[in-house]
């Protein structure tokens, strides 16, 4: 089983975007982040902790300006906090070991899909393309990716 934690040495890697985004709930700017028009098969992990997130086959186009899922690839990864910054009320998503700040959940997805959308900064996830999965210790979620399109 593998471990999934917070570590000081993974923080210290992280670029000024990535620390702004993970470690004090930024945001990156709309139509910037690298995984936005990502179409590889694979799946998407917490930047500080590895613990696996979404997969590709869950991921679509939103048109929101930051990768969007239906769903977590683990729920139990995923945390959701209630977030009233901004004038607003909305649902942060947090990642359970790493605990960074991912982005939000919001109920207008795709509702042949379950009808969430999980806008997500690409300055909190890494990619692990499918053919790197195995060797990365990602084996067991081969099952889940796909092709996108």
């Amino acid at each position: 089983m593998t471990t999934y934690e917070k570590s000081p040495d993974a923080i210290a890697t992280l670029s000024p975007e990535e620390y702004r985004v993970t470690q004090e709930n930024g945001t990156e700017r709309p139509g910037t982040g690298k995984y936005l028009n990502n179409k590889a098969p694979g799946i998407y992990v917490d930047i500080v902790s590895g613990e696996p997130l979404f997969a590709s086959a869950a991921k679509y186009e939103s048109g929101c300006g930051w990768p969007s899922f239906v769903k977590p690839i683990e729920p139990d990864n995923v945390v959701e906090l209630t977030d009233a910054s901004h004038g607003m009320v909305r649902t942060e998503v947090r990642s359970r070991h790493g605990d960074s700040h991912l982005g939000h959940v919001f109920p207008d997805g795709p509702p042949e899909r379950g009808g969430l959308r999980y806008c997500i900064n690409s300055a909190s996830l890494r990619f692990i393309h499918r053919d790197d999965m195995d060797a990365e210790g990602y084996g067991k979620y081969i099952d889940q990716v796909e092709d996108v399109t």
